[in-house]
């Protein structure tokens, strides 16, 4: 009965999560972030930034992906199922009834004026987001400096009107990651291997 109400609690809270989160994956993680760290409890701050980074970098869109691990960490299989219906549920309904009277929707001026409000609520929620997950991020000398990279390649990209996806910002930091980690385990193998020789003589 206890695993039921759980799995319940975490069906519904997902729905609401999809229910009233417009603009994607990204506009949906302050609400992630709210509800299974700051109310729930499930997870902290560092294992939050840890999940984003595994959805983000793993194929399919960042609110399944987050849904589904969290559904998975808390009630196990059955979590991680009821959690991504959970959250995807809404959307399809919506975009499926939507889809029947697509021509008379948009033709409804209020609607057409609620969809130009709504995006600006998803740049706002995009952009708390990533300052949200910036300030969070430990602040080493390589993630600053690859942040910074990033950053500006970016906004000169847009500048420029240069098409550079987001896959290529990712592969090239990741491969910057493991050759600078490839470097610190050569560094400390040969450390020790000094410090055996030392100990030998």
């Amino acid at each position: 009965m206890k695993k039921l109400k759980s799995l319940l609690s975490l069906f519904f809270t997902m729905v609401k999560i999809g229910l009233f989160t417009f603009g994607g994956g990204y506009a949906m993680i302050p609400f992630f972030e709210n509800e299974f760290v700051n109310k729930k409890n499930i997870i902290n701050k560092d294992e939050f930034m840890d999940i984003v980074t595994i959805a983000e970098s793993t194929p399919g869109p960042i609110s399944i992906n987050f849904s589904t691990f969290i559904g998975y960490k808390t009630a196990g299989f059955w979590g991680a199922l009821l959690s991504t219906i959970g959250v995807c549920l809404p959307s399809f309904l919506l975009i499926y009834i939507i889809s029947l009277f697509f021509a008379n929707f948009l033709a409804i001026s209020w609607i057409s004026a609620a969809f130009k409000g709504i995006q600006v609520c998803v740049v706002f929620l995009i952009l708390s987001a990533g300052i949200k997950m910036f300030k969070q991020l430990s602040k080493t000398p390589l993630n600053i400096i690859l942040f910074s990279i990033t950053f500006g390649c970016m906004i000169t990209f847009s500048i420029l009107s240069i098409k550079f996806s987001s896959i290529y910002y990712i592969v090239i930091v990741l491969v910057c990651c493991l050759l600078i980690q490839l470097i610190n385990c050569l560094k400390h193998k040969k450390q020790k291997n000094n410090e055996n020789k030392k100990e030998d003589k």
